[in-house]
């Protein structure tokens, strides 16, 4: 790793990155800190190679997308919105019709808020694998277990 002189901030170089693969079971996980947690390691803020124009983090694989939870009255309340481009093309969705159809976009849009609004963004995105079951095609990776 080279240290830059002008502002000591280390850049890792391509055959410096280690990149592990992080299983983390969503059951029973309010999806607000289930999002902040997936977005620290996305992006490599818990490693101390941490540098903000640089993608440094982990790949990270959630399970049982169907079983998160939301507080208070977000069951009820919760709409996502979607635009199609043309004049009075916004589409909005409940959470509940949203949970039935594909439970996985609903972490990918909390975690999505969370990331940098740049090029950034869209490659850190392609780090994050999200299954609805319990089982996932990623077993090859052998991914490290977190606990909540």
């Amino acid at each position: 790793m080279k240290l830059n002189e002008k502002n000591k901030t280390a850049i890792p170089k391509k055959d410096e990155k280690d990149k592990k693969w992080l299983l983390i079971d969503a059951e029973g996980i309010i999806l607000g800190r289930l999002a902040t947690r997936v977005a620290t390691i996305l992006r490599g803020k818990d490693k101390p190679t941490y540098t903000p124009f640089f993608d440094n983090g982990d790949f990270v694989i959630v399970i049982n997308a169907d079983k998160i939870k939301l507080s208070g009255n977000k069951e009820e309340q919760k709409i996502y919105y979607r635009h199609s481009g043309w004049m009075g093309g916004i589409k909005e969705t409940s959470y509940k019709k949203m949970m039935e159809s594909h439970p996985e976009r609903i972490i990918k849009a909390a975690v999505k808020g969370m990331l940098p609004k740049n090029k950034l963004n869209r490659k850190i995105l392609k780090k994050l694998k999200i299954y609805s079951g319990s089982d996932h095609n990623h077993k090859a990776q052998k991914p490290e277990s977190i606990v909540f």
